[in-house]
């Protein structure tokens, strides 16, 4: 390929589509409402859309890397968003150092299971 690719934008689902926007926006995300049952969520330049579909499967087996600069200060954000408190099923572990670089999950409210990390 000789084209710039500039991004790649997954398409996520939402067991209930109101919370999953609601939380994203708790989590620093920007949303953009494409149609009633459809936004993009952007944050500085990645993107994903949230469509109001639900799989179980198909949810309980999406995961999502999103490289961070520090995991360190990401995770200290997170913490202080009160997430678990707000939302039901939403889960977080912390922190792991691995040979490769670092990292910490977030289920969201769906199951939907976000890596964020960083690579040494």
């Amino acid at each position: 390929m000789t084209k710039h690719i500039k991004s790649i934008r997954p398409f996520v689902g939402a067991q209930d589509f109101n919370i999953s926007r609601s939380f994203y926006k708790d989590l620093g995300f920007e949303e953009i409402i494409l149609e009633p049952r459809l936004s993009l969520f952007k944050r500085e330049e990645i993107g994903f859309y949230l469509q109001d579909y639900y799989t179980k499967d198909w949810i309980e087996n999406t995961m999502i890397f999103m490289e961070v600069a520090d995991t360190d200060e990401f995770w200290k954000e997170i913490l202080s968003l009160d997430l678990k408190d707000k939302y039901e099923n939403v889960k977080f572990t912390p922190i792991r150092t691995m040979e490769w670089g670092k990292e910490c999950f977030v289920h969201d409210p769906s199951g939907i299971l976000w890596h964020f990390g960083e690579f040494f």
